[in-house]
């Protein structure tokens, strides 16, 4: 019979409340139920950390995979951006616009951008400034724990699964 493991803990509960129920005594079938559901437990979670490292190792399959994939694409890239430049360049030496065929057609397209020399010349109209906050975590923790109270933050321990 499968057990899932929320049924495990389920099961855990149920039994934690009948003996909280009962004063604090343990009968023999509440004691034999919690060591079969802390065996379960172990069973059920050795499967699933072993789920989680190949899916792990499938996830660290895929970085590689796009790693050789991006490898893959960068020199291919690189000559589209260099065949471009250099029909851009033959084509405006020659003051062609327009190259066209039945199934191609090649052309510059007109753009506006604005290039910005110097900011401080600008009227404050065109200027737009920006401030922003962060908090330094590094230095709230170390004064957190040389007990130096900080105003707006804690410090939370936090209990992290580890499977190896």
């Amino acid at each position: 019979m499968k057990v899932a493991l929320y049924q495990i803990e389920q099961e855990y509960l149920n039994i934690v409340q009948s003996i909280i129920d009962a004063g604090g005594e343990i009968t023999e079938e509440q004691e034999t139920a919690l060591s079969i559901s802390k065996e379960q437990l172990q069973n059920k979670g050795v499967c699933y950390g072993f789920i989680v490292k190949e899916l792990e190792g499938n996830i660290d399959l895929i970085d590689l995979e796009i790693k050789r994939l991006q490898a893959l694409k960068k020199p291919l890239t690189n000559s589209i951006d260099r065949l471009k430049n250099n029909l851009s360049q033959a084509m405006q030496m020659f003051d062609v616009t327009e190259l066209k065929t039945p199934l191609l057609k090649i052309n510059f397209r007109k753009s506006e951008s604005i290039e910005v020399t110097d900011v401080d010349l600008l009227d404050a109209d065109f200027v737009k400034t920006t401030i922003t906050k962060a908090a330094d975590k590094i230095a709230i923790k170390e004064a957190i724990k040389a007990e130096i109270p900080v105003r707006g933050a804690v410090l939370i321990t936090n209990y992290n699964l580890q499977i190896k």
